[in-house]
Formats: C-alpha cells, structure tokens, sequence
C-alpha cells in the first residue's frame, strides 16, 4: 500500500510539473533587423504587407514596441522593462495606436517614394504630427566633456521629464524617422525584390545593387523559384 500511495504522490508531483510547464509562455522570437536601420525595420515589422495571405503585425501589444525599441537599441532595456510595469493600461493601448500609425504613415512615404509616387497630404500630417511631439517632449541637457576634447561635446537631447511617459518609445522612434528622412540615405532605400516582401532596407553594398532583404530568406526563395521555372521550359 505504502508503494501505491509513493506511485501516487510521484505522478500528481509529474503531472502538475506538466500544468506549470504548459502554462509557461514562449519567449516572442527577436525582431529581424535585415534594414540596416531601425526606422526601416520599424515599417518591417508588418510582415507580408504585400502577400495574399498577409498582412502580419508584429507589433502585437505595448510589450513589442518596448521590446522593439530595446533591440534596436534606441531605448534601453531596463528603461523598457519599467515602463512595462509602470505604465496604465489604457496609456499602453494609445501608444501602441501611435506607433502603428507612424509606421504606416512612414510606410506609405518610403513605398510611395520607391514606386514613383508623391505622398499624400494626410500621409505628411500625420508624420508632422509624430515629429513635432517628439520635439516638445526633447530638452537639451549638459554634460561635462570628456578629458582631452573641445567643443561643447556635452550637449545632447534628453528625455529626462517625460522617461515615463508611454509615448516615449514612439518619441524615440519619430526623431529617428525624422533625421533618417531629412538625410541623404533616403537615397539608398530599397524593397526587397521578392514582390510579396519587399521588406525595405538601407542598400550599403559597395556597387549599390543589392536586391534582397536576406539573401538566405528571399534571395535563395527566388534563385529557386527560377531554376524551377527554367527546368520546366526546357522539360
């Protein structure tokens, strides 16, 4: 009976290990930064924007913006881990509407650009808006230089008064949109030639004829593609 009663004990210990290990959540897989720069990885991260079966947010929750603002390192992490604890749930919910629409706002000005086509009113507005209120929310601050250097070297943009704000994340991401599209690297934006990806990306190659987002993703997709087409013409 003493056996009976250990085999007992033994399997509701096994059984409930299962229930706790079932009830734990994956790890969401880490953003793909095959852009080259964080702005065009933001547009991204609606995956196949242009397949059938698409589209794909990526940017499910608060949670994704923190945690994409983090990897990309526009935002530190344990600076993103406290506003995930800190921040009320219905601020979470209108900076996640904030971020989708900068994104498809920047989305529309970077496609339209590359299939010849001039923005929309509505499309410059809305991104007026995003880089008008990171601006308000920015104070220069001043550091001490370093030894050995001149110049006022410690001047920078800090978000010290409003670090708690939810809307920080898309702040940081609508002043890094707004230097990406007043530069001359709008120049070397390009979409994937994979016609349901076109994931955008920052052509750094040293003759400027890059044409995939991730040669090992889409590249080898389409080489395979056409060695198939071409075996069948000649079969």
């Amino acid at each position: 009976m003493l056996a009976l009663d250990k085999l007992r004990v033994t399997c509701k210990m096994i059984f409930m290990g299962y229930e706790l290990m079932s009830g734990i959540k994956a790890a969401p897989p880490a953003f793909d930064l095959c852009g080259g720069h964080p702005v065009l990885d933001f547009v991204n991260s609606l995956d196949k924007r242009f397949d059938k079966d698409g589209p794909v947010d990526l940017l499910l929750d608060y949670t994704d913006v923190l945690r994409f603002t983090a990897q990309t390192r526009l935002l530190g992490q344990r600076h993103g881990q406290l506003l995930a604890r800190s921040v009320t749930a219905g601020a979470a919910a209108g900076a996640l509407r904030s971020a989708r629409e900068l994104r498809e706002a920047l989305a529309a000005l970077f496609y339209g650009n590359l299939d010849g086509r001039p923005p929309a009113a509505s499309v410059l507005r809305a991104l007026e808006r995003h880089f008008h209120a990171a601006e308000r929310h920015r104070e220069l601050r001043w550091r001490p230089p370093l030894p050995d250097t001149t110049g006022f070297t410690g001047i920078a943009w800090q978000w010290d008064r409003f670090a708690g704000s939810a809307a920080l994340p898309v702040w940081i991401l609508s002043q890094a949109a707004s230097q990406l599209l007043l530069s001359d690297e709008t120049q070397r934006v390009r979409a994937c030639g994979a016609q349901t990806c076109r994931w955008l990306f920052l052509d750094t190659s040293k003759n400027h004829t890059r044409r995939w987002c991730n040669m090992k993703v889409c590249g080898n997709r389409m080489k395979a593609r056409r060695f198939q087409q071409a075996h069948r013409a000649y079969a």
